[in-house]
């Protein structure tokens, strides 16, 4: 497999107005990989999947998609090489399953005899056995959305993005769907995932951190919580009702899992005097941090 990247975004600048909605991003993504894109609402996710799919003239800074330099006039070239979905608007609720293919088919000006294969393909890779006259609205949401992503790979693009295609989906569905997500990247599909869901964000081999129109962090879900916490990340578990937490002059996060509480002190704590002060009313353990936990202290604690 190629080591060259598939997707190559330097010094990306996307303004509006005079606001910068992206703001000096580079990023590098490796064929196969599964790259995930985090952050607030807001922060400029969208908009940069939006110039990587050739929707979005870039302000400044250079674009390369599968050896492609995004150019005015050269969008097409871009589109050819990408799918995309999101939970808000890939299929047409109205139309059948195959008439949605239908319109893709013709869309993206696959050929009749390529069509049916391709379609008959992707349909056995979702695994969906209904019938094609089915009405998209009628489909429960997990399997409206597979269906979604194989319209979205019909034209066999090396690139899938997928702006939060499970949002409100139903756990089983979504777990459903991350193990296609899994196949495509064994065989050599690029995904690139938006999610709000962290226990999905752990399925990718890296993530990137937005907040603000600007990447903060990218590097494996293992290094971010190793670089975000080392092993200062503690667990609170209450002995019993209406104990007192640490004074919150001391603590760099406190927040609540449950019952549980994550905490980490600040730097230039003692962190084993606070631990022997509070062992009376509390349960406490060194805890490994979840991606969540980093999201919290990186991209939420950096907006307050």
């Amino acid at each position: 497999m190629t080591t060259n990247p598939i997707v190559d975004v330097d010094h990306l600048n996307v303004i509006f107005d005079g606001f910068y909605a992206v703001r000096d991003v580079s990023f590098c993504v490796r064929p196969g990989e599964i790259f995930g894109f985090l952050g607030a609402n807001g922060a400029g996710k969208t908009t940069t999947i939006r110039v990587l799919c050739g929707l979005l003239p870039t302000s400044s800074g250079a674009v390369t998609i599968d050896g492609v330099r995004f150019v005015r006039g050269r969008e097409n070239m871009i589109k050819q090489r990408v799918g995309y979905m999101s939970q808000r608007f890939t299929l047409y609720d109205e139309l059948s399953v195959r008439e949605n293919f239908d319109f893709a088919a013709a869309l993206r000006a696959v050929s009749p005899d390529d069509y049916i294969q391709r379609r008959h393909d992707l349909l056995k890779f979702i695994g969906f056995s209904r019938d094609l006259s089915t009405i998209v609205r009628h489909l429960p949401g997990g399997i409206k959305q597979e269906v979604a992503l194989g319209v979205a790979l019909l034209h066999d693009p090396k690139i899938i993005f997928l702006d939060e295609p499970t949002a409100g989906v139903a756990p089983a569905a979504r777990m459903r769907f991350w193990r296609l997500i899994k196949k495509l990247s064994r065989q050599g599909k690029t995904i690139f995932v938006t999610t709000h869901y962290m226990d999905e964000a752990e399925n990718c081999h890296r993530v990137a951190l937005m907040r603000s129109g600007e990447m903060i962090a990218c590097a494996s879900p293992a290094t971010l919580k190793r670089r975000t916490f080392g092993d200062t990340l503690m667990n609170f578990t209450p002995r019993r009702s209406h104990v007192k937490l640490p004074p919150a002059g001391l603590m760099d996060i406190c927040e609540p899992y449950g019952r549980h509480y994550h905490i980490r002190f600040h730097d230039g704590v003692d962190r084993d005097k606070m631990v022997a002060k509070y062992a009376r009313d509390f349960d406490i353990q060194k805890i490994s941090p979840s991606l969540e936990d980093v999201f919290i202290r990186l991209v939420e604690g950096g907006e307050k």
